[in-house]
């Protein structure tokens, strides 16, 4: 499935649901990455921070490609805490997306982290089963994602999604889907995969209070267009307080 990452299939007879296993070589040391469907749950009220980001990691903040916003510019990211997440995770969503894609059907995903010294680390993406068309996607069975985020104490920081055809933006229903995720937790961000913008992908979020408050009071549902900002800002923005880490390790439970 590329020259990146080779795929090889197993089995989950518990739940019936196929998943796969991939090992990659790192600057330093080899990694193993398991993408693979979880069936039972065993919560924990505690973060665990046993990672440990490998030495020798490139960290990168993320600028958007044609953005002409500053990192001051940003309406509250002097207020977050900074999230750490390698490219290649992104780079394995959408090799794992590409079937789908290729028929213009999105692809969507959710990120979830540790937290390390006041740092969002995004170790687990997740991809649930799903019901697709070429401008939606909707998580079914959404019981199993909280199952893997309990069991391994996950905040869930984000979430990731395709536009197969479309430009990278977040539409209506992407910033009323952001909504709910970002009224928890205040750092999570949206990404958006376009293979065919120029941009390539973007890393979202609502501004505050601006979009966050456009969006609380909005009743509407669909694809629609929203109010204007009180303050005139927009109702959202390029994260500045999400970084690429180059040896960051992760997993990648496929549940479909």
């Amino acid at each position: 499935m590329g020259n990146k990452l080779t795929f090889s299939s197993l089995n989950a007879l518990e739940s019936g649901s196929s998943c796969l296993a991939c090992e990659f070589l790192a600057p330093s040391e080899s990694q193993n990455i398991r993408v693979h469907a979880v069936t039972q749950c065993s919560p924990s009220p505690l973060v665990s921070c046993t990672a440990r980001v490998p030495q020798g990691a490139t960290v990168s903040q993320i600028t958007a490609a044609n953005s002409e916003e500053s990192r001051d510019q940003s309406t509250s990211s002097r207020f977050l805490r900074d999230v750490h997440i390698s490219t290649r995770l992104m780079e394995d969503f959408l090799q794992l997306a590409k079937e789908n894609t290729e028929k213009d059907l999105e692809t969507c995903g959710t990120l979830g982290a540790f937290l390390k010294n006041e740092i969002f680390y995004v170790t687990t993406l997740i991809v649930p089963k799903q019901e697709s068309t070429s401008n939606s996607c909707q998580a079914i069975n959404y019981e199993e994602v909280f199952a893997i985020q309990n069991e391994q104490s996950l905040f869930p920081v984000g979430w990731i999604h395709t536009h197969p055809s479309q430009s990278c933006f977040m539409s209506s229903v992407d910033l009323h889907t952001h909504y709910s995720c970002q009224i928890m937790v205040p750092e999570a961000f949206a990404i958006v995969m376009a293979p065919t913008d120029t941009s390539s992908y973007g890393i979202f979020r609502l501004t505050e209070p601006g979009g966050m408050g456009v969006l609380k009071e909005c009743q509407e549902t669909g694809f629609h267009t929203h109010q204007e900002t009180a303050d005139g800002s927009p109702i959202y923005e390029h994260c500045s307080n999400v970084y690429t880490n180059s040896n960051l390790r992760f997993e990648i439970f496929d549940l479909r």
